[in-house]
């Protein structure tokens, strides 16, 4: 981006080399600042006229004439009191001042706000040097705001509140030096991202709260239906389990571009050099409403490509393109796609089991770990989660082992209990908490744990949508048929609603290509059968009624009891426990007291 500043659709965007005061009174002098109280001055017509006429000595002054003047008075109001500049007009009315200063502030705050800097062009570059950037200009804004309030108000603040008054995220960006291959040349210009930094928790409000419509193939290279601005574009490199994805992506749409480090692993610069397995293409203006991918079978790059539309500022495109893209590259390779969650469970006495919930959007996989967590809490000493919605099943050796995708969670609010976000919160990315099927992603686990191979004891599919309870084994041909009928009770969360079913619940790769995915289900799960894995359902009741919860926590305690395998009763293993954690105090009083 070329621009010191870019605002739009609710966002501004800071070229940090080009437009990065170092002081109050460079901050008031640049270019930048008078740009942005031309745009505050103009929307308040619509939004606040009171303030518009103010500053306009009722539209004496146009728009840019009124932004100057008050910038103007903003740099005396500096140097002088507010009692000595008494004969300018805009101290005419003190409290409609101080609403100017207030709005202005708030203004700015409403904005997604980013800044960006380029780490080739910058000497001694380091996280430091970003993060002691952002934070500067976070500090001058919040300080700049808080001494034009009291020097209007005549008196100090007596409460201060240390909000984020800068960007919401910043990062850097260097060019990439290798060219992919000679088909993606219009992207080779694009800068690419080597650092980010989010100031958590971060709360988005974009447009759209639901996915609609699927993924489908397209017969046509999307690099021949490119229509971007290589100034206003950037690349996210990220790793989806062990593949390199290059995610491209329209500036309008950077705050959930950037959403995605809480998600997937940020590539290093030396792995942003090689050549990607994926590449995604979002906010493509091509006028399309389309959301496409296409397997470039000369480079072997799986491709997708998402439109420029409304519809698509929602978080869910980004992270089920991703993943869709990932299932079908691991598909050709042998891995089965597993639209579901796998967790390590360690008791507190050592032993762990491998545990495998499948189910499409709405099933309760989450929700049943969740209440695993809760009715198992005097028991467990540890859930590891390796994979909170996409994993892969593969065969090493002859044993089948369970590996991850993210190394983050993008949960929907309403399906947890409700302290349970404000847990994570400090870390977290909140996205429309105002509206229904709100979610937050947030970090789970590391990368180094999610790709390492995990052994598998239980692999149950989570059914939303009968009347059973608890857990049930099922014969392996019966496990297939379930697992592929996919059914659940969908909760309107997608385009969805009511009993329906999706090809080995997974529309993310598997659906698409049902006759690459026939052969790798039976290969698996015939393995999954030999090595003595539990195969069966968990009935979770949410696709009933979401606010009982006493079904999925049946479903809970016989998950819990086969972790412990049954062999002493629950009250015997909680008190074993508590005399081991008293044994434990005694004696570490005792060492203290000698």
């Amino acid at each position: 981006m070329l621009k010191k500043i870019s605002i739009s659709n609710g966002q501004v965007v800071l070229n940090y080399n080009r437009a990065y005061p170092k002081s109050r009174e460079a901050l008031l002098k640049s270019r930048t600042f008078e740009k942005f109280i031309t745009y505050f001055v103009r929307i308040q017509k619509e939004t606040y006229p009171k303030i518009y006429f103010y500053l306009t000595q009722d539209e004496k002054l146009d728009v840019p004439a009124a932004a100057h003047e008050f910038v103007s008075f903003l740099r005396q109001l500096i140097v002088f009191d507010y009692e000595e500049l008494l004969d300018n007009p805009l101290t005419r009315d003190r409290d409609v001042l101080l609403e100017v200063i207030e709005e202005i502030y708030h203004g700015w705050r409403s904005l997604n706000r980013f800044g960006f800097m380029n780490s080739n062009n910058t000497p001694d570059f380091g996280i430091n040097t970003l993060v002691a950037r952002d934070s500067n200009l976070n500090d001058l804004i919040l300080r700049t705001y808080r001494l034009y309030e009291e020097k209007i108000m005549g008196r100090p603040n007596l409460v201060y509140r240390q909000v984020q008054a800068g960007t919401n995220a910043c990062f850097s960006v260097h060019q990439r030096k290798n060219l992919i291959a000679e088909d993606y040349l219009p992207l080779n210009n694009v800068p690419m991202i080597d650092t980010v930094m989010l100031r958590t928790p971060m709360i988005l409000h974009p447009k759209s709260s639901k996915r609609t419509g699927m993924f489908t193939e397209t017969k046509y290279h999307p690099t021949d239906m490119l229509e971007i601005n290589q100034d206003e574009w950037f690349c996210l490199p990220i790793k989806i389990g062990k593949l390199l994805c290059f995610v491209y992506f329209n500036m309008k749409f950077i705050d959930l571009a950037l959403s995605m480090v809480n998600l997937f692993e940020l590539a290093t610069v030396e792995e942003s050099e090689t050549k990607p397995d994926l590449i995604m293409i979002y906010g493509n203006e091509d006028g399309l409403n389309e959301t496409k991918y296409y397997h470039d079978k000369l480079n072997n790059i799986w491709v997708g490509r998402i439109s420029d539309h409304p519809r698509m500022e929602y978080f869910g495109y980004l992270k089920k393109m991703a993943l869709t893209l990932h299932n079908l590259a691991m598909m050709e390779r042998g891995w089965l796609p597993i639209h579901g969650a796998m967790v390590n469970i360690v008791l507190n006495d050592g032993r762990q089991k491998g545990i495998i919930l499948m189910g499409d959007s709405g099933a309760g996989k989450s929700e049943s770990i969740e209440a695993l967590k809760g009715v198992g809490k005097d028991l467990i000493r540890d859930v590891q989660v390796v994979f909170d919605d996409m994993g892969t099943i593969h065969i090493e050796d002859g044993v089948p082992y369970g590996q991850g995708t993210e190394t983050g969670a993008f949960i929907r609010l309403d399906d947890l209990d409700p302290g349970t976000p404000y847990k994570d919160m400090d870390r977290s990315v909140f996205f429309a908490p105002e509206n229904p099927n709100a979610r937050m992603v947030v970090p789970a686990s590391s990368y180094s744990f999610i790709t390492q191979n995990h052994p598998i004891d239980l692999f149950c599919y989570a059914n939303n949508y009968t009347d059973k309870k608890g857990m049930n084994k099922l014969p392996l041909d019966v496990f297939k048929a379930t697992c592929k009928d996919g059914t659940r009770m969908a909760l309107g969360t997608t385009q969805e609603k009511g009993l329906s079913k999706t090809y080995f619940a997974n529309p993310f790769g598997p659906m698409q290509e049902q006759e690459l995915c026939d052969p790798l289900i039976d290969t698996i799960m015939a393995s999954l059968e030999e090595n003595g894995v539990f195969l069966g359902e968990v009935y979770t009741h949410l696709g009933f009624d979401k606010t009982n919860r006493s079904g999925i926590e049946d479903a809970a305690k016989e998950l819990l009891a086969f972790i412990m395998n049954e062999e002493k009763d629950h009250e015997t293993i909680k008190e074993e426990n508590a005399k081991q954690k008293k044994t434990l105090i005694q004696q570490a009083e005792q060492e203290i007291s000698d």
